[in-house]
């Protein structure tokens, strides 16, 4: 099983007082599947996220990734298993500002030292980013942008690909377009897939769908 979690939990202090943000989340993800989670805004899934990346931990519960249980993991090795296993793709996109789009590109791929030159131009070329890779991120598009952060994601080939909201910040027509690249590329590197989405239309393309409500999944 590629992710595991059980009873998984998370609140934050507001305002003086101690607020549930996720109750006991339990679900699981095998290799290759890709899961659509939605709910509204403030039901707990950018932080699902983050707590499955690493970047914050539970207060309880269990999250396994490849059958490694991150809440036993130093922050050196949470950042070696997301250089290896997991990448992450924004609503912002996050690119480097003084790296040129080739240099965006490779960069996740060579820190995990696995930058395959073959497929970081076949990226290139399917994510139609040829003419665009001695240009700065400023002078891209927004949907350019978004490719290039899609690109620098999958070069690593990683096993699990995390997305919270990727098209947020993207006309519809865009969108359409870019998602639909991501989950063809994410299909060839045959990696696990959690996109977090408020759209329906976008949830229905993927092999699950899981709704958060209240720290709770449907």
């Amino acid at each position: 099983m590629l992710l595991t979690l059980r009873d998984v939990r998370k609140s934050y202090n507001t305002e003086g007082s101690r607020v549930g943000v996720l109750k006991g989340v339990s679900f699981e993800l095998d290799a290759g599947q890709h899961l659509a989670l939605t709910g509204e805004s403030g039901s707990g899934k950018s932080t699902l996220l983050h707590l499955i990346a690493g970047l914050d931990m539970p207060d309880g519960g269990q999250i396994r990734v490849s059958g490694a249980d991150l809440a036993g993991m130093t922050d050196a090795q949470l950042a070696a298993v997301r250089r290896g296993k997991i990448g992450l793709v924004f609503q912002q996109f996050n690119l480097i500002p003084s790296m040129t789009v080739a240099q965006n590109l490779a960069f996740h791929a060579r820190l995990a030292g696995k930058l395959d030159e073959d497929w970081n131009a076949e990226l290139t070329e399917r994510l139609g980013l040829a003419a665009c890779l001695n240009r700065y991120p400023e002078q891209l598009s927004g949907g350019q942008q978004q490719r290039v952060a899609i690109g620098r994601t999958l070069a690593a080939k990683p096993d699990l690909i995390l997305a919270d909201e990727p098209t947020g910040n993207l006309d519809e027509d865009t969108g359409d377009v870019v998602i639909e690249l991501m989950l063809q590329l994410v299909s060839d590197v045959k990696a696990g897939f959690i996109l977090v989405t408020h759209s329906t239309k976008l949830a229905g393309l993927l092999h699950r769908r899981l709704h958060l409500t209240h720290g709770l999944l449907q």
